[in-house]
Parts: C-alpha cells; structure tokens; sequence
C-alpha cells in the first residue's frame, strides 16, 4: 500500500484596486507561493502580518481536494482585515505535489 498524498501548490495574490488607497503596505503584483508547509516570498517582497493572518487559516484547506460544491472550492478571494482597505487576498491552486507520510511525520499508519 503507498503511503502518498497530495497537496496543491498555492499562489497567494495580492489584488488591489487601481486608484484606490491600500493601507496594508501591498502594492499590485506582490505574491507569495505554499509549497506543501514552504511559504515562499519573493526576493525583496513581504507581506503585512496582519493579511497573511487573515489568510492562513484556509491555506491548509485549499491545498486539499475538497467536493465540488464546496465553498472552498470556488471561494478564492480573502479581504484585507483592514475594514477600510479595498485589498484582497487570491488564492490560487497552482499544481499538485505528491508526498510521503512516513517522511512528513513519525506516526505510523494504521
């Protein structure tokens, strides 16, 4: 029996509104990557603790399959947790990445 799974890749997109005032310190086109429990930014890039807060408790979930009519299936789109900030946090599932339980934990399987 394998012992694999998958996880999605992620991309986490910052959105912000052309002509609008961003308060969370983004700036269009910054982003940052989950590959499997790796966050990933890019050189030179950040990103308010505040957004990757709102952001983080559905990243677990959006790298698993989840059912069709699912909302996290279709929902992708996490506002800033500025009430007065017009961002938005995209999350996009970018690949698939096979892993190996007995290397991603010491617990054996049942």
């Amino acid at each position: 029996m394998s012992d694999t799974f998958e996880l999605y890749d992620l991309r986490i997109e910052i959105i912000c509104p052309p002509g609008e005032r961003i308060l969370c310190g983004a700036k269009p086109g910054d982003h940052f990557v989950l590959e499997g429990e790796m966050l990933r930014l890019p050189a030179g890039q950040g990103v308010s603790i505040y957004s990757l807060a709102a952001v983080l408790p559905l990243l677990a979930a959006k790298q698993r399959e989840t059912h069709t009519n699912d909302w996290m299936t279709s929902d992708a789109d996490i506002a800033c947790p500025d009430p007065n900030c017009p961002s938005r946090l995209r999350i996009i599932r970018t690949g698939r990445r096979v892993f190996s339980h007995k290397e991603t934990t010491v617990v054996e399987l049942a």
